[in-house]
């Protein structure tokens, strides 16, 4: 039998949804038209396949440019969907889908793949080890809202401390207070808007020490416009942007079936470090999203960034049943 893989084009949305459903046992058609759509609207940052077996839609595979996500300084792919028919599965359709994306990738000077999948989800912690993934040194985070500090007893994380060293950054900060004031009531709370990028830029240039206007566009377009739910948040006191929050909210990502809130960018400017602006944010996001009954949050954090590890388990995540494999392209 003959399998041919090639881009994935408008007219496959169908199929692609159809296989999905008939997959996880739901339709995802919401999610996938998102991601289509955002592959057509920015082409530079999706790499999207079909195979077809004999000419009949076979699977899909679909992947994400990463530019900057929490300081990366190299581009990668994270790989987001692939799937095969359940009648076609063990015949190779992976793998070949698999490859198209690696050539792609490699023909863009991408040299790493990633994604991440659950611990118990063997069948595709098989495939990824086949496919030569081995466990990156990141950490999959996440946090149930209503199990979170910052919901569950919120006056805890009032004032900052001034005295406790932490990142500069400021991934950290809150300790006893003499005030009744939340998190959220330190700084103005609103969200994100396309004209807030030059402030974005400003504190991320301070935060990395690069310019990165380019990914900071994508991410500020994918923000607004490609998620499920405008969720993104910025931070400001005395009319100055003080930090932000880049999260999506959205149903598809590695085979997620329940909406889940991503948190892909943080950053504060190094002027209002230790200021609780980090709390701030972050408590007004789970406010949000709890009045959107989203229930979960997750993100990933190098293990080296022990800043921003403390400042995440600090407001109430913890290791998540999942694990983050990446893949080195030669």
């Amino acid at each position: 039998m003959t399998v041919k893989t090639r881009p994935l084009a408008p007219g496959d949305l169908d199929a692609v949804v159809a296989l999905d459903a008939a997959l996880i046992g739901r339709t995802r058609r919401a999610y996938f038209e998102r991601r289509l759509a955002a592959a057509l609207r920015q082409p530079a940052l999706h790499l999207q396949f079909a195979a077809e077996q004999d000419g009949v839609f076979a699977g899909h595979a679909l992947a994400r440019v990463l530019e900057g996500e929490f300081g990366r300084s190299k581009p990668g792919l994270r790989l987001e969907v692939i799937s095969v028919a359940r009648a076609a599965q063990g015949r190779g359709i992976g793998r070949a889908l698999h490859g198209a994306l690696e050539q792609a990738a490699r023909k863009r000077s991408i040299g790493e793949l990633r994604t991440a999948a659950p611990w118990r989800d063997h069948a595709m912690l098989r495939f990824l080890a086949g496919a030569g993934y081995a466990l990156s040194g990141a950490l999959v985070l996440d946090c149930a809202l209503r199990g979170s500090p910052l919901l569950a007893r919120p006056e805890s994380f009032n004032s900052p401390s001034r005295d406790k060293l932490g990142d500069p950054n400021d991934w950290s900060a809150p300790a006893a207070n003499d005030f009744e004031q939340l998190a959220r009531d330190i700084a103005d709370v609103r969200l994100l808007t396309a004209k807030d990028i030059d402030d974005v830029v400003r504190i991320d240039h301070h935060v990395t020490g690069r310019d990165r206007r380019a990914y900071v566009q994508h991410a500020l377009d994918e923000a607004l416009r490609e998620s499920g739910v405008r969720i993104s948040l910025a931070a400001r006191i005395d009319g100055v942007m003080a930090g932000y929050v880049m999260a999506r909210a959205d149903l598809g990502d590695f085979g997620r079936t329940e909406p889940v809130a991503v948190i892909d960018t943080l950053g504060v400017a190094p002027e209002y470090a230790h200021r609780g602006i980090g709390h701030a944010l972050l408590q007004q996001l789970f406010l949000n999203l709890d009045a959107l009954r989203i229930e979960r949050v997750e993100t990933v954090v190098a293990v080296q960034a022990i800043p921003l590890l403390h400042f995440f388990l600090d407001t109430g995540f913890a290791p998540a049943q999942r694990l983050a494999f990446v893949k080195d392209l030669p």
